[in-house]
């Protein structure tokens, strides 16, 4: 079995591949759209992709692409928590670039800011690509923010430890497939996440659609608006909605259908925990 991944080696998205496949092979991709293109091409079996961070909310590349072009769902949800270190090729070096993915600086940003004040900050497609760029310039006054992981991985040094703004920081990652699995990690919950489309003509119509689930006492954990990217001042409304009563949440979407409301289920997966 393949499984497609974030990469390269040492990501944040290859430990949970790694967790939730430990004996299968795992394919780093450059960028996101790209693991979950390789499952729409049949390069692989399964995709893991990052969904929201805990700080930095949605990850908007995987939510877009699932909504506007993708026919493919989420079989599993992975929460992994988020522990940012800083490394170099050595302790006692000069920092004078720190280089990671976008939601880690933004997450280091007050370390950064407090520790080295004069550093620029550069951006990567992931915190791996951060520290293997550091560890393949092992003479330039490089830093990366990453996991522990990455400097494993890259021979790299932790110059400070969970840098991160908040302790309880944590990633949601989507496993993209159309076959269930059942995983050997901790398991939390049932979810379903849709994405809905509201009719121009009907009044109140997110109130309605909510109120399909509230008054079946169907608890919804997430209501978010993206651009629909058709005219300016139009959006779908992503919702994740517990699944633990299936039959309640079916007669919520028939209603949704009656009622002229349009969705569109991204996933119907079991949560489990790292």
């Amino acid at each position: 079995m393949f499984v497609a991944f974030l990469g390269p080696k040492g990501s944040f998205s290859h430990h949970v591949a790694q967790k939730a496949f430990p004996h299968e092979t795992l394919l780093p991709y450059q960028n996101i759209t790209e693991v979950i293109k390789a499952y729409e091409a049949g390069e692989v079996d399964y995709s893991v992709v990052p969904v929201e961070n805990s700080i930095e909310g949605s990850v908007h590349e995987t939510l877009d692409y699932l909504f506007h072009q993708a026919q493919i769902q989420s079989v599993a949800e992975i929460v992994q928590p988020i522990k940012q270190q800083l490394l170099a090729t050595s302790k006692d070096k000069t920092i004078r670039t720190i280089y990671s993915h976008p939601q880690a600086l933004a997450q280091g940003k007050k370390y950064i800011q407090e520790h080295y004040p004069e550093a620029q900050t550069e951006i990567t497609a992931s915190t791996a690509y951060a520290a293997r760029f550091v560890a393949e310039h092992k003479d330039q006054p490089f830093a990366a923010i990453a996991p522990h992981s990455a400097a494993e991985e890259y021979g790299l040094e932790v110059i400070a430890q969970d840098i991160q703004e908040m302790a309880e920081n944590f990633t949601r990652f989507w496993i993209l497939g159309h076959q269930p699995i059942s995983l050997d990690l901790a398991k939390e919950e049932e979810k379903m996440t849709l994405a809905l489309t509201l009719p121009n003509n009907l009044p109140g119509a997110l109130y309605k659609a909510l109120s399909t689930f509230a008054w079946r006492g169907i608890d919804l954990t997430k209501i978010e608006s993206r651009p629909l990217k058709t005219a300016l001042g139009e959006y779908f409304f992503i919702i994740d909605v517990n699944h633990s009563q299936p039959d309640l949440v079916t007669y919520a979407l028939q209603e949704l259908a009656a009622i002229g409301i349009a969705y569109k289920i991204l996933g119907s997966y079991r949560v489990y925990t790292i």
